[in-house]
């Protein structure tokens, strides 16, 4: 099954709870009023869009109904989806442009993290980047071997020491490691926490001094991985992070777990940060780099040869 199908079927908690009550409720009005308008901003916040995403949205679609003088409430629907889209933005494709390049891969314990520094190297791996990963989330017990494992299997090579070791120590030694192999990528996993906020920015801060220091001028990724099954919980998180830390990216997790998928139009609203990654499974191949018409094709239902090669 190739992507955009897995993304279909991971997307239909997400389309059953928003696409399908949307299409009932256009079909159940006759005229175009703001009774119909309150009905289309109920579903979109019951689809965890958020309320100042949705407000957004349904001022938006308000404004051309006026300015086009839509009366049809089918054209509505095709109105809004033109919103959804454009609100969604386009995705970023990874700065790597020097050799070695960085990620740096934060969030909180339980989003997916470990598995998604696996994915994201397998993607690398099959775009024939030579890539090492440094396990510099030191303090989580059998975070090392669950990255070992991920690692093994995407067939990249990993930088540990012993739990408890110095963060700050691993990362000097994957860069080591990372121009002696001439790797084209280093990823590098960190702490999973945002209880203390200032002892996250301490802790990055570290690591990026040493990776100013022994890779100067290499550009350089900072993906927060967030849990699409926790809605507008994944926004505040993403909020937090963003205040803590220089974010370049998203990583959306556990896409096909959720009815909460618009959630995704509310982080980009909010919090202004690109979607780098979707992941929608358990397996190597399951999480590709975010393409926004895809991601909207497959939530309103369209269906496209475009993607029929998608693997």
């Amino acid at each position: 099954m190739g992507f955009f199908s897995k993304l279909k079927d991971g997307l239909l908690k997400t389309k059953n709870a928003f696409v399908g009550q949307m299409n009932e409720v256009v079909k159940s009005f006759r005229k175009v009023d703001e009774d119909l308008l309150e009905e289309l901003e109920e579903i979109m916040i019951m689809a965890d869009m958020g309320a100042p995403t949705t407000e957004k949205v349904i001022d938006e679609l308000r404004d051309r109904i006026k300015t086009d003088n839509i009366k049809d409430s089918d054209q509505v629907r095709e109105v809004l989806c033109e919103i959804l889209t454009a609100q969604i933005g386009e995705g970023e494709p990874l700065n790597l442009t020097t050799t070695p390049s960085v990620i740096l891969v934060i969030g909180v314990n339980g989003v997916g993290k470990t598995t998604s520094i696996g994915k994201i190297a397998n993607n690398l791996k099959k775009d024939g980047k030579k890539v090492i990963v440094a396990a510099a989330d030191t303090f989580r017990a059998a975070a090392i071997e669950q990255l070992a494992i991920w690692c093994d299997r995407a067939g990249v090579d990993l930088i540990r020491q012993n739990e408890g070791s110095d963060p700050a120590s691993v990362v000097f030694d994957a860069i080591a490691a990372a121009n002696k192999r001439q790797a084209d990528v280093l990823i590098i996993d960190t702490a999973g926490r945002l209880h203390n906020k200032s002892n996250l920015m301490d802790e990055l801060a570290k690591i990026n001094r040493i990776i100013s220091r022994e890779l100067p001028g290499a550009a350089r990724e900072t993906l927060l991985v967030l849990d699409s099954t926790t809605g507008q919980n994944a926004v505040m998180q993403a909020k937090k992070f963003k205040e803590a830390a220089e974010i370049t990216g998203l990583v959306l997790t556990k896409l096909d777990g959720t009815a909460k998928g618009g959630a995704v139009f509310s982080i980009k609203n909010e919090v202004d940060l690109p979607v780098k990654f979707i992941g929608i499974g358990e397996q190597i191949d399951d999480m590709k780099p975010f393409d926004a018409k895809m991601f909207v094709d497959a939530l309103l239902g369209e269906d496209s040869e475009d993607y029929d090669d998608e693997e």
